[in-house]
């Protein structure tokens, strides 16, 4: 077990997580979003990666309206809810266990006349993704921690995206295995730093597939 030292704005920071709910606004809409540290651990709090991407959405980052996009790791679906109030088609997913949490708070924040833009599936990456086609836009916020998990992700992210997805990852860079996951993501990928807020020391990573010649 790490020894983390005493540090006030680590404990103040990690106390967020633990109340029952937190509100944005986002778009001129208020979101209300129900948090579950308890039962759920980190799918059911709202990670600061998560707020940095849909700050850069609603800043104009990415255009969104009339893409399809899929959320990966979506959580507490706040990047999803985001994504649909600027016009886009939405898929957020999650794991099985996380799916009635992730339901409701999508449900209880979006406008009635943009649920039909919503769809909430489960995925546990590297499975079933034979029912998933490309996506205009990927979308992950804070999905870059569990190494053991890295393979199935990349291979889920090759799976979900075409010559013309554009994916945008938002995190933070915790260790050296997380710097190896964009290293294999260059692999597949061109990868490109697109933002940095030093706030919160959040970056948001551009990818995309590199254009195939044509002779």
């Amino acid at each position: 077990m790490a020894l983390v030292p005493y540090d006030e704005h680590i404990l103040s920071g990690l106390k967020r997580f633990h109340n029952s709910s937190t509100t944005y606004t986002f778009c001129n809409h208020p979101i209300q979003i129900k948090q579950d540290w308890k039962e759920l651990g980190v799918a059911a709090v709202v990670w600061d990666a998560a707020v940095v991407l849909c700050m850069y959405l609603e800043a104009g980052g990415l255009n969104l309206k009339g893409t399809s996009v899929i959320e990966l790791g979506a959580g507490t679906g706040l990047v999803g809810i985001v994504a649909a109030l600027l016009g886009a088609d939405v898929t957020v997913t999650d794991r099985d266990l996380a799916m009635e949490f992730l339901k409701s708070n999508v449900y209880n924040n979006l406008p009635k006349d943009l649920e039909r833009r919503m769809s909430v599936r489960p995925l546990n990456w590297g499975v079933g993704l034979e029912h998933f086609s490309h996506f205009d836009v990927i979308l992950g916020a804070d999905i870059i921690y569990l190494e053991e998990t890295f393979q199935d992700l990349l291979k889920t992210i090759n799976h979900l995206s075409s010559e013309n997805t554009v994916i945008l990852l938002s995190c933070r860079l915790r260790y050296q295995r997380d710097h190896n996951f964009l290293d294999m993501m260059r692999k597949h990928f061109t990868v490109d730093q697109v933002h940095y807020d030093k706030n919160v020391d959040v970056y948001i990573y551009k990818a995309w597939k590199p254009q195939r010649e044509e002779f």
